[in-house]
């Protein structure tokens, strides 16, 4: 080998030794996350996991100058991680993943920031405020290849997928009806912050009340439950059970989403005089009832009986833990998972057309 050759080969090693490898990060380095929006109520879940060691906040983005100054995030992170403006946000910051804790209206906008530049996504319930948003959302994800995930409370109890496994081995029958039931008192009534309030009770920012906010619960698991197959109709109730609280959105909604094997029932309100996250599935030969997130009832024709459900593993455990293990490319997102976009595809679909649903008094078909 010639002396020139020599050096540029010299040269080379030790330009590999000194350079980071950044086409993959290993499995125990920290997620470089990104927080698009602070004024969601459930953002108190970034800020208990700080500590935790899977993931490093890089930067949080929030337009309202007020609100960047005062939130759950900023007496735990530098001020130098703090933006007005999301692109220069991720421009500058480079994250692996984006969590999105904005109103439901602005997650499309979120979603054509980070799908451009390779960003992956995880969203709060549901993905989008109609099927216009959602559509757009998806082909975007679809153009530049991202994972674009949607995060429910649910998605990670203990009990909803002893259910799914009970079902699918036949445990109870062919399943026939369904009804889930979710929501809480409502969200003045809880003492929920103003800045979650003021869009989580507008009909546009939030396409609209209970009936997007707790029905979504219900359409994710139907979805997940009833498999490939597809809604035949979907019927809806919105009421106004609290017009002085709650005067531009609905406070109690009741969505009846009929497939050609089964019926089920969404009850989403925040008239509840507790709170809830349950579900019923009632099959030909018995019956579960998922009443906590790890409390179950099985019957199976021969006597009622109560289960704890088996504690899943990490990372199915934990939403970032799933979004750390996705976006490193150590799991697979199935189309049928409760975080897919396929899933959330459809549950904008069942939500946009409860609404319409509502507004013509009649079956649409979603």
């Amino acid at each position: 080998m010639d002396r020139k050759k020599t050096y540029l080969l010299l040269a080379m090693l030790l330009f590999m030794a000194f350079v980071p490898d950044v086409s993959g990060q290993s499995e125990d380095a920290p997620l470089r996350l990104c927080v698009a929006g602070v004024s969601h109520g459930h953002l108190g879940e970034v800020a208990r996991r700080l500590d935790r060691g899977d993931f490093v906040i890089v930067g949080v983005a929030e337009e309202d100058d007020y609100l960047r100054e005062h939130n759950a995030l900023r007496s735990r992170l530098s001020p130098d991680v703090f933006y007005k403006d999301l692109g220069e946000m991720l421009d500058k910051t480079k994250p692996e993943a984006v969590v999105v804790y904005e109103p439901i209206y602005d997650h499309l906008r979120v979603v054509e920031e980070c799908a451009p530049r390779g960003i992956d996504v995880m969203v709060e319930k549901p993905l989008a405020v109609n099927n216009r948003h959602a559509e757009r959302m998806a082909a975007l994800a679809r153009k530049y290849g991202i994972l674009l995930l949607t995060n429910y409370e649910t998605t990670w109890y203990d009990s909803n997928h002893e259910l799914f496994r009970l079902v699918e081995e036949g445990a109870i029958g062919k399943v026939h009806r369904v009804a889930v039931f979710d929501g809480h008192q409502g969200p003045f009534e809880i003492g929920c912050g103003k800045e979650f309030t003021d869009w989580l009770t507008d009909p546009v920012l939030n396409g609209g009340g209970a009936v997007i906010d707790f029905g979504c619960y219900g359409a994710n698991l139907a979805t997940k439950l009833m498999g490939d197959e597809k809604p035949s109709s979907v019927y809806a109730v919105l009421r106004h059970n609290k017009p002085e609280r709650y005067p531009e959105v609905d406070d109690d909604a009741t969505i009846i989403v009929q497939y050609p094997s089964a019926t089920v029932q969404i009850m989403a309100s925040w008239c509840w005089p507790m709170n809830r996250k349950d579900m019923h599935v009632y099959g030909e030969k018995g019956y579960i009832y998922q009443d906590t997130p790890s409390g179950m009832r099985i019957y199976d024709g021969r006597a009622e009986r109560q289960e704890t459900a088996p504690a899943l593993s990490a990372p199915y455990n934990d939403s970032f833990y799933f979004l750390k293990a996705a976006v490193r490319g150590e799991i697979e997102v199935s189309s049928d998972d409760l975080s897919s976009l396929e899933n959330n595809l459809m549950v904008v679909r069942i939500l946009d057309a409860a609404v319409r649903s509502s507004r013509a008094n009649a079956p649409v078909v979603p």
